[in-house]
């Protein structure tokens, strides 16, 4: 910051010398009176010239003191943002969670995220930083090679010329006004190709923000939907099929209510799973797709009894179908 604040002083400085030292040596002596209206004219645009070249530079000065507060604050940003990162990272690791791992996925995939956004807005910070001295720069770079042609060099070639020529007022005039409006046109357009580099820079770190927070909320929302997947099963049970029926219910309803055209009445019959079930107490039995299940009782709740397998218990009646012919393996099977 130090090195930005001298550099910018030393830019300042030197502006407003080339300024007094042409305005000085132009109109500075009691004998250079205005002696015509087209002296006049020079003498205004000189005026103007130097107002124009002033109000650059404190703009330029507002400028690099605006960039360095950006930069103290960022820099603060950056280091939370860090910590934060990190906190979630160390949260995603040590997956303290007993019953799954989602939530620590989601942290390690959040800190990944935002380790990437303060690496953008460190590089931001830097571009800021660049442009700030950037100028200052160009100046230090024109001093240390004396043979490069630049328009500081045609304001000292002018500030000679007013010493040695003062009597032909209206050529120094001219040259006076030229190297001044050089100085103007140089002034204005470095500023602005450094505010414009400033904004492309700025641009740029939100589109990457922008991209980071997108793959993120695709990731976070992605295994969302996967757990719910996984649940749905359960939920579908849970929500929309009632828990099979006692004993006592089955051998009252299974006498009594027929289920889609079966009755205890009818027997046993052989159907073959087409959904799996994983059963949530010891008196229901899970179901593998394309095992076959003797069915011995069907309740009107949704319900069904039998065996698969060896072993015994209740299972939703939609997840078989009935099958009328069955291979003699799959039977033994049943068994």
């Amino acid at each position: 910051m130090d090195a930005i604040r001298k550099q910018a002083t030393r830019l300042r400085e030197q502006v407003a010398k080339q300024q007094q030292a042409v305005l000085k040596q132009f109109y500075g002596s009691s004998d250079n009176i205005v002696t015509d209206d087209f002296e006049l004219q020079q003498h205004q645009k000189l005026e103007k010239l130097f107002t124009s070249t002033r109000t650059a530079k404190h703009f330029q000065r507002d400028l690099v003191r605006g960039v360095e507060g950006y930069i103290v604050t960022g820099s603060k940003q950056v280091e939370i943002g860090t910590k934060l990162s990190e906190d979630s990272r160390k949260y995603g690791v040590d997956n303290t969670c007993t019953s799954g791992n989602t939530l620590s996925k989601a942290a390690l995939d959040y800190a990944r995220a935002r380790s990437q956004i303060e690496k953008e807005r460190g590089n931001l910070l830097k571009a800021f930083g660049a442009q700030a001295i950037e100028v200052s720069r160009r100046q230090q770079k024109v001093r240390e090679a004396p043979g490069n042609v630049d328009n500081s060099l045609k304001v000292e070639a002018a500030e000679s010329k007013l010493l040695e020529l003062k009597s032909n007022m209206s050529v120094l005039g001219k040259e006076a006004v030229a190297a001044m409006t050089a100085v103007e046109s140089q002034q204005q357009r470095l500023t602005l190709q450094r505010l414009i580099a400033m904004i492309e820079s700025e641009r740029t770190f939100h589109q990457r923000v922008l991209q980071i927070l997108d793959q993120l909320e695709g990731e976070m929302i992605s295994e969302r939907q996967r757990i719910e997947v996984s649940l749905s099963p359960t939920s579908v049970i849970e929500s929309g099929t009632p828990p099979p029926p006692s004993y006592e219910e089955a051998n009252s309803i299974f006498n009594s209510n027929p289920v889609n055209g079966l009755t205890d009445s009818m027997g046993y019959f052989l159907a073959e799973v087409i959904q799996s079930y994983q059963a949530e107490t010891n008196v229901e039995l899970n179901l593998s797709v394309g095992d076959y299940v003797v069915v011995r009782k069907v309740s009107s709740n949704g319900w069904a009894e039998g065996e698969c397998k060896g072993k015994a218990g209740w299972f939703p009646y939609g997840y078989i179908e009935r099958r009328e012919r069955v291979l003699a393996s799959k039977i033994a099977e049943v068994f």
